[in-house]
């Protein structure tokens, strides 16, 4: 089949046409009086709604490599609109006849991709967040009393959703590359009073891949539950053995000797917000969500997405999203994969421009797709100052010049490991972020590395 460039022009006038199609096939009605409004005046609403949007940054321009935002296909708002407009809630079978079944067929695709089994407990989500609270909750549950172990460079949730669900979080100490501590994970481990580890592949900061390999054989050891957290690195896996650093990829290859993982969807698999997913090795934890709702299940003998887990109402239209989009990028390497090996290329383009220019320097070669890197400056003070400064230039540039970045602290020690001595006038520093989440970045990082470097020289000058 021939492949072309999907624009949502293309789809949505059939989409909205079938759907109106499907909903008069059930017999016409009038809409009450109290629905109706002035066309005039919804047309004047949304006119100010797309006027007040110009507020925000280019999400999908690739001159935008700052936060973890990544534009939906268009595939996906195709399905999701399409669906919205009937709103089943996946909560129950008896309020989603057809996105039920989806769901399940998503989550075998994604149990199939990290080698969990077919039969793996789980459902999509509102968020990671929300996953990895399920995840952890599950982890009290099995190991009541018992504390959540997350390195120090975790997702800050961890320690939040520690503190709702009442018990102790333990912080780890990481690496130079902010990856766990193997070292002070079997310290803490020693004490008896973890109960659940969380590894995360991926960190939000760095990118950086805990080393999930080692951490299950010392969870092994010491009798604790192991969870991973991929909620930003996860469709790594589908690129793992063949793009990924040999020790990355050996971690990814662990991920199916975790007794949980957490992905979302609506990071890198090309979803709207709101998409996560949790999986559970074990089926049995689903005993921990048993609920009574004579009202709400009855159409079914086989489990209710209600009945395994925290949330109730949950949009049927992220599932159809994410069911239409892995048809048409299917979780594989040459699906779905392909557009992640382009951000890692790009990554490691940049990583190369940085080592060779002579007024930026990287701060540590990436193991995603997210790239740290600093201006040459011989103290913290003037990298800071260096920082902040290109950061601001980059986004008060004319509309269609603007580059936005994102930055990232640092102290001196983590400096010093990388090989970068500075004069230690401040306890931290700014350096600069950016995440190359889009296919496009691959032909994109020379002018955005040029345009930085532009940007820096002149500033250094001053």
């Amino acid at each position: 089949m021939a492949k072309e460039t999907i624009k949502l022009n293309d789809l949505i006038p059939q989409v909205v046409e079938d759907i109106e199609e499907l909903r008069a096939s059930f017999g016409a009605f009038e809409t009450h009086p109290s629905q109706q409004a002035d066309l005039g005046q919804v047309q004047q609403v949304l006119a100010e709604l797309v006027d007040r949007l110009q507020a925000d940054l280019p999400f999908f321009h690739p001159n935008y490599a700052a936060q973890m935002l990544k534009p939906p296909h268009a595939v996906a708002v195709a399905a999701y609109l399409a669906t919205m407009i009937l709103n089943p809630n996946n909560h129950s079978q008896d309020a989603s006849r057809a996105t039920t079944p989806m769901e399940r067929e998503v989550l075998k695709d994604l149990a199939k991709m990290f080698e969990f089994p077919e039969d793996s407990l789980g459902h999509l989500t509102w968020s990671g967040t929300t996953a990895n609270l399920e995840a952890l909750w599950v982890g009290r549950e099995v190991n009541p009393g018992k504390a959540i172990a997350h390195s120090a460079d975790a997702h800050y949730t961890h320690s939040r959703m520690s503190e709702v669900l009442g018990v102790d979080s333990i912080a780890i100490s990481v690496d130079s590359h902010g990856r766990m501590s193997l070292t002070d994970l079997e310290e803490k481990l020693k004490t008896g009073k973890i109960g659940t580890i969380v590894a995360t592949l991926g960190t939000t900061g760095l990118g950086a891949v805990d080393p999930l390999a080692d951490i299950i054989v010392l969870a092994q050891q010491y009798e604790a539950r192991v969870h991973v957290d991929t909620a930003y690195g996860g469709f790594f896996k589908l690129i793992a053995e063949t793009d990924l650093a040999p020790e990355a990829a050996r971690h990814y290859a662990a991920i199916k000797d975790a007794d949980s993982v957490v992905v979302d969807p609506h990071k890198h698999g090309l979803q709207p917000y709101g998409c996560g997913a949790v999986l559970f090795k074990d089926v049995s934890v689903g005993r921990f969500y048993k609920h009574d709702s004579p009202y709400t299940y009855f159409t079914s003998a086989e489990l209710h997405f209600g009945e395994i887990q925290l949330e109730t109402s949950r949009a049927g239209a992220s599932a159809a999203a994410f069911w239409a989009t892995t048809r048409v990028f299917p979780l594989t390497k040459d699906g779905l994969g392909s557009i992640l090996s382009a951000g890692y290329r790009a990554a490691q383009n940049w990583h190369g421009l940085l080592l060779e220019s002579d007024i930026l320097q990287p701060y540590q070669k990436p193991e995603l797709d997210i790239v740290a890197y600093l201006p040459r400056a011989n103290s913290m003070s003037e990298i800071d100052r260096l920082s902040q400064a290109i950061f601001l230039q980059a986004e008060q540039a004319p509309r269609s010049e603007q580059i936005h970045l994102a930055t990232y602290m640092v102290k001196p020690n983590a400096l010093f490991a990388h090989g970068i001595n500075v004069e230690t006038d401040m306890a931290k520093a700014r350096i600069l972020r950016s995440t190359l989440m889009k296919p496009e970045h691959e032909t994109w990082v020379p002018i955005l590395h040029k345009h930085i470097e532009d940007s820096a020289r002149k500033l250094m000058k001053k």
